[in-house]
């Protein structure tokens, strides 16, 4: 029996319906093999009984019977493939934790080499070699291994997923094609597969392209703020150099003056002492005189010398004349205030080459009527904006200042760098600044960072004032005319300054922005005509930041 078994092909041992080896086989009338179970499954689906190989229909339902001569051989076929599965599976690697494991496997699951989509099953190396020798499977599907085969099958029909609908981009069967996407463009997998992968390279280049335009754009950005920032440390390192250069002078200055004024001190000290060095010597001499004189009995002639000896003696009254120590205050005073104009004098030069720096980041801006309160006039050009004290009839929209005269620029920011520029002249009242995008504008507001307002303004011809938290009373040297707005959105800066002096008025700084930025205008009331003059946007007059040399004198 062994050495039979050895001369049938293992086709022989196989159902044609299940394509595994013989379980309890049969033989029906027209002589063709089959498991019982799966023969007679077959023929209670289907109305015939035909035989499922060569076609031939029974009229009666045949009885079954198992062939105990088949069902032996097929026992012992399966008993030597499964003594040949474990040999092989000693030398085989079982499959490891993300490996897919072989479905055929009853003991230490091998790692499978092949999936099979006709199957639904993954097979090791053991396992596979049917689907590489028999020629009914042969025609089977084979992929890579893969989990979750039954992912693969349509839900609804039970049917291999083996068509792409590009209506509704998904996978489908073929029964899917004449029920629900029945005038939909169907395509083979490969086909909707090689379209996917074109439309998601060209998408992935393109995000790529865009990373790249991105890495270049802040790497430029990277080089100008090194620029920036090696034009800054230039001009600080000039500016402190002259400063420490002039101090330097200055000290030396002034200590070559108070030495000045200590030698003319100590040159008096020494006249007057020569001098008084003189009478002593003189007076000495009289008294050696007197001394002589006085040891002389002679009376009378002692009486009559006293008068020549007076009149040789010094008579110079030496009560009222003194050295006084140098007083050296009004020498240090006069060196420190003129450091200190040559000071301010050098730092107005900084400010007005910090304010043609700030003036390149200029922009167009132009105010929005539709967040004008009704009472103010805009110019057709969006540049100009006053108040007519009238409220016009308008539409009430969310974006619209009701109660308070306010109106914001039609662009926002929310990054790098802007500025711009208002006329204030002839104006009593004004208010100026930036406000994010969610402020409230509806009834009375407040101006403060904390309700989204970075502000200065003007109030009764003079008075100045930050509207920060809490607000700051400005001293401004003289009013400004044109108020320049310039704000950093990544370093939290919103700075003004007074155009015509190049002068900084006040900087809000530490700030933190997380949306849009809007220019903000507020003309203020008319007051009868004493503020009806307008807020006027003008253009920036570029000017071209020269590094030029910063020197004290």
């Amino acid at each position: 029996m062994s050495a039979a078994s050895c001369l049938l092909t293992e086709d022989q041992f196989l159902c044609s319906i299940c394509l595994d080896v013989f379980t309890d086989p049969v033989a029906i009338p027209c002589g063709h093999n089959f498991c019982k179970t799966c023969i007679t499954d077959h023929w209670d689906i289907n109305v015939l009984c035909q035989c499922p190989n060569c076609k031939k229909v029974f009229h009666i339902r045949p009885e079954l019977q198992v062939n105990t001569f088949i069902s032996e051989m097929a026992a012992q076929f399966r008993q030597s493939a499964q003594q040949k599965a474990s040999s092989s599976s000693s030398e085989q690697q079982a499959a490891k934790p993300r490996e897919v494991p072989c479905d055929a496997c009853t003991g230490t699951k091998l790692k499978a080499l092949k999936s099979c989509l006709v199957c639904l099953e993954s097979y090791c190396e053991t396992h596979l070699e049917p689907h590489l020798t028999r020629s009914a499977l042969k025609r089977h599907q084979l992929i890579d291994p893969v989990e979750n085969l039954e992912g693969r099958m349509c839900t609804k029909h039970d049917k291999l997923l083996e068509l792409f609908c590009k209506n509704d981009q998904m996978c489908v069967c073929m029964l899917c094609t004449i029920s629900d996407h029945k005038t939909h463009e169907v395509v083979p997998l490969k086909e909707g597969y090689d379209g996917k992968k074109a439309e998601l390279e060209a998408e992935i280049q393109q995000m790529i392209q865009k990373r790249r335009l991105k890495i270049q754009e802040m790497k430029h950005s990277v080089e100008l703020s090194k620029e920036d920032a090696d034009r800054k440390i230039a001009d600080s390192v000039q500016v402190f150099t002259a400063l420490k250069e002039s101090v330097e002078r200055s000290q030396a200055e002034l200590i070559d003056a108070i030495k000045e004024k200590q030698r003319k001190t100590e040159k008096q000290a020494e006249g007057f002492i020569k001098e008084l060095e003189q009478e002593i010597s003189e007076l000495k001499k009289r008294s050696t005189e007197v001394e002589q004189l006085l040891l002389s009995e002679d009376h009378l002639h002692v009486l009559q010398s006293f008068p020549s000896l007076n009149t040789a003696l010094p008579t110079k009254n030496w009560t009222e004349i003194s050295v006084h120590p140098s007083s050296f205050e009004g020498i240090v005073r006069r060196a420190v205030n003129q450091l200190e104009e040559t000071l301010i004098k050098q730092m107005n030069k900084l400010l007005e080459a910090e304010l043609k720096r700030v003036q390149q980041s200029a922009v167009d801006v132009t105010l929005d009527p539709d967040t004008a309160n009704p009472a103010l006039i805009l110019s057709d050009d969006g540049k100009q904006v006053h108040n007519s004290d009238v409220k016009k009839n308008l539409p009430d929209n969310p974006e619209r200042f009701d109660r308070c005269a306010n109106v914001l620029a039609k662009q926002s920011f929310s990054s790098g760098r802007f500025y711009y520029e208002v006329q204030v002249k002839e104006k009593t009242d004004w208010t100026l600044g930036v406000a994010t995008e969610s402020i409230n504008r509806k009834g009375q507001i407040i101006l403060s960072p904390q309700d989204g307002y970075w502000t200065i303004w003007l109030r009764n011809k003079n008075e100045y004032e930050a509207l920060a938290s809490p607000s700051v009373c400005l001293s401004l040297k003289c009013q400004p005319e044109k108020v320049g707005v310039f704000v950093d959105y990544e370093e939290g800066l919103v700075s003004f300054y007074d155009v015509d002096a190049a002068a900084l008025i006040y900087s809000f700084t530490g700030c933190c922005f997380t949306e849009k930025l809007y220019p903000f205008f507020g003309p203020s009331l008319n007051y009868g005509g004493k503020n009806s003059a307008p807020l006027i946007i003008s253009p920036v007059n570029h000017t071209e930041y020269n590094n030029q040399r910063f020197t004290f004198i």
